[in-house]
């Protein structure tokens, strides 16, 4: 007996974190016949590009996330409309910035109107620390209560371990640039045995790779390599061993979610 089809909602921070951490779920999801929704919180705008994106960095972003939503599957994708605060917070507008509860209801109205089955965000890491992922990690969590019918929650992530040793490794090797703290990644993530599901998305791999392709604007920064470039261009074999594997945390009591994001927010 078939499933009946679901609808799954993922938030992220900026255009194309979505192919970096959930497009293989995303596009086997569609695949397989279920309603997937994209919530993009913030216009991208404070991302490294080279000078050749110089002008309205914001609407190529947006245009970029448009392409790869189309891509995957993508039934509809909303933008929550925040400016990118940038890796410190420095801009004061920007979407780490905005009201916690604010940007649930926002989200929380998507899943109403989509009666989400599903509401994925990020770990309580916000991955690396970026200040827009941590945003997204209290606001989803916080949405997932006030939705009328509560969706269940998952939390994209990676495994914090071979990321910190190769972290460890490159900067052992001086591969990292002055004053990076390679200290900083012990704490990022999530530890392998805390993760709950580990979705295959080999098969799904052409259309991972299009969707990181369609942000070519974080493809290229003057004197700098970006990861996005790097994972485009390595060999399909590697390219299978680290991307064929998408990783999630199943938050599972919903008042718990609500307890943790608060006092997430307040310490």
């Amino acid at each position: 007996m078939s499933r009946a089809p679901r609808t799954l909602v993922f938030v992220h921070a900026h255009p194309d974190d979505e192919a970096l951490l959930t497009a293989g779920t995303m596009a086997r999801a569609a695949a397989e016949g279920n309603r997937v929704i994209l919530v993009v919180a913030t216009d991208g705008s404070a991302g490294l590009a080279s000078s050749e994106y110089a002008g309205d960095l914001a609407a190529t972003r947006l245009a970029e996330v448009t392409e790869s939503a189309l891509i995957l599957g993508v039934a509809r994708t909303v933008s929550l409309g925040y400016a990118d605060s940038g890796l410190h917070a420095e801009v004061p507008d920007g979407f780490a910035h905005a009201g916690r509860f604010t940007v649930a209801k926002a989200i929380a109205a998507v899943c109403d109107e989509e009666s989400a089955d599903v509401l994925v965000g990020y770990d309580p890491s916000g991955g690396y620390g970026h200040p827009d992922h941590l945003q997204v990690h209290r606001s989803v969590r916080a949405a997932s209560v006030l939705c009328a019918r509560p969706p269940r929650l998952f939390e994209a992530t990676l495994p914090r371990e071979p990321i910190a040793g190769a972290v460890r490794l490159a900067a052992a090797l001086r591969l990292t640039p002055a004053g990076f703290s390679p200290e900083e990644f012990e704490r990022a993530w999530t530890p392998r045995a805390q993760i709950t599901h580990r979705v295959d998305v080999r098969a799904y791999l052409p259309a991972k790779r299009a969707s990181l392709r369609a942000h070519a604007s974080q493809a290229s920064a003057d004197g700098s390599v970006r990861t996005l470039a790097v994972l485009t261009r390595m060999p399909g074999p590697l390219q299978t061993m680290l991307l064929g594997t998408e990783y999630y945390v199943s938050v599972s009591d919903p008042q718990a979610a609500r307890t943790s994001s608060t006092a997430s927010s307040e310490s």
